[in-house]
């Protein structure tokens, strides 16, 4: 196979299909070159640097159609910091999650070693599978994640049936935030990280919080029942966003391309236009799977598949890996399945950034591949 040449003219415009980091926009790069002499190296406690984090902050609150009281916070860390955050400041004594992959499992585990709280129940799913969450009164949190980045399963951000005034709903939504359609009010927690639908680098994480969320870090804060370090503590990250800035310094590059981003997709007419922008590029795939035999979605339900990050597994006779080595050195990257699932396998991003354009070209070349293999 590493002998087989690929026509240029099938080739996407731009290779790059990575579920984290994705691609970023040249328009981006060219707005981060604008403004590097006035906002890069520049304190973050001063105006250039505090605009670029309340252009985020507004320009989310925009595309989420925030309800009143609200708020857009962020702080310093990715998603991964704010399962910590959560463990710490959200969940009060024991938490319900749904695991269906490796990242909801890790926020599993960060809350199970806890010594502050009680055991968490956890309903699992096999990868590929989506749980369901099961109201019950002895939990004052549930958490899951709307997109399973590593198995490409997405759920829907809705309440638990019978959850009290005094459950909190947790979303995971680091791959999902900007490219999918969700009820701000079914969430009291809606976090995520910029890698991903936002174009942007990591190294940051950011929350949309509900007024009970941010009630009940108060509470805890002010309860005092356990240690919580400045730079794990919700009220403070909380205090800071208020002002348009973070507890230390942040990754001001990434939030120069992160609100860059936004904007652009605000102007292209905000999340609806993205929701349906992710529904038309993930269908595209869906309906190639169909297609091919050699071709099946890992996702077997279709309600349960994701439309940012579409899982593909490859027939046991044709080795994928060798498959997305051929494309890599055609400048086709980042298609390789999650390491940890061990399956033969493509998995492919079609985050808002990705035009259709390029994942009808993505199938003709992997057509070609597997026409010319046999």
């Amino acid at each position: 196979m590493r002998e087989l040449e690929l026509p240029r003219s099938l080739l996407p415009a731009d290779g790059r299909f990575g579920s984290g980091p994705s691609r970023v926009r040249a328009e981006q790069v060219q707005a981060l070159a604008a403004g590097a002499t006035t906002i890069l190296g520049t304190s973050h406690r001063q105006a250039p640097v505090k605009h670029v984090v309340g252009r985020v902050r507004e320009g989310l609150g925009d595309l989420f159609s925030l309800p009143e009281g609200y708020e857009v916070v962020l702080g310093n860390g990715g998603s991964t910091a704010f399962w910590d955050i959560a463990a710490l400041c959200l969940v009060q004594r024991r938490s319900e999650h749904l695991v269906c992959g490796e990242f909801s499992q890790k926020f599993a585990n960060e809350v199970a070693a806890a010594p502050h709280l009680q055991e968490p129940e956890v309903i699992r799913a096999e990868p590929g599978q989506l749980p369901e969450p099961v109201p019950r009164d002895d939990v004052d949190a549930y958490a899951w994640a709307q997109n399973e980045t590593s198995t490409g399963v997405m759920a829907p951000v809705r309440r638990p049936g019978d959850a009290g005034n005094d459950q909190l709903v947790l979303i995971d939504a680091t791959s999902a935030a900007g490219g999918v359609m969700f009820d701000p009010t079914q969430a009291d927690a809606y976090y995520f990280a910029p890698q991903k639908a936002f174009a942007s680098d990591g190294g940051l994480w950011l929350a949309v919080l509900s007024p009970a969320a941010i009630q009940r870090a108060e509470r805890i804060a002010t309860e005092g029942s356990h240690w919580i370090p400045s730079i794990l503590s919700l009220t403070t990250a909380l205090e800071n966003s208020r002002k348009d800035q973070t507890l230390n310094t942040p990754a001001v590059a990434t939030l120069v391309l992160m609100a860059e981003q936004i904007e652009w997709m605000n102007r292209q007419g905000g999340l609806a236009w993205a929701d349906a922008r992710t529904r038309e590029t993930s269908g595209l795939l869906y309906a190639w799977a169909d297609r091919r035999e050699e071709i099946t979605a890992f996702v077997t339900d279709p309600a349960a598949r994701s439309q940012v990050v579409v899982t593909l597994d490859v027939a046991e006779h044709i080795d994928a890996t060798a498959m997305t080595a051929l494309l890599r050195s055609h400048g086709v990257v980042d298609i390789e399945p999650y390491r940890k699932l061990g399956r033969n396998q493509l998995r492919i991003a079609t985050f808002p950034a990705v035009p259709p354009q390029d994942v009808q070209a993505l199938i003709a070349t992997l057509d070609h591949v597997l026409d010319a293999i046999g």
